[in-house]
């Protein structure tokens, strides 16, 4: 049994990242009074899935030695986007906070990071079961 297997480096990422998105989020109400301050947004759900890639739909054909396999890429290279919130209403001092928004954000991300942690925990359990049965 591989101890490391792509579940469980998928729900380590994607507790690493929603970590790095709860900071974000902080950092943005934080400058809510900032003046010309813009939000922050990080996505990573898309490399994510890229590395994912369980059902190879995004692995390219290489058919020619000369074909680069650029599909999934695994986790270990995986870059998330931080960028300006292009969304943002721009308020009279250029700031673009919506604190409201941000705190719907950080409720959802939460949420999910939580998640993350239940399924990784029933992961590890599941593991540890195994282990001990095998006895």
């Amino acid at each position: 049994m591989k101890i490391e297997d792509k579940t469980m480096q998928a729900l380590a990422t994607s507790l690493n990242y929603r970590l790095m998105r709860n900071k974000l989020i902080t950092s943005n109400i934080a400058n809510a009074e900032t003046p010309g301050y813009k939000a922050k947004r990080i996505d990573f759900e898309e490399a994510l899935a890229r590395a994912l890639d369980v059902d190879e739909s995004q692995k390219l054909n290489t058919d020619d030695e000369r074909h680069f396999n650029v599909g999934g890429g695994g986790f270990n290279n995986l870059e998330p986007e931080i960028y300006e919130d292009p969304s943002g209403v721009v308020s009279e001092d250029g700031n673009t906070v919506d604190r409201e928004k941000e705190m719907a954000m950080m409720a959802e991300n939460k949420i999910l990071y939580d998640a993350s942690v239940q399924l990784l925990n029933k992961k590890l359990g599941l593991m540890k079961y195994a282990i001990s049965s095998e006895r």
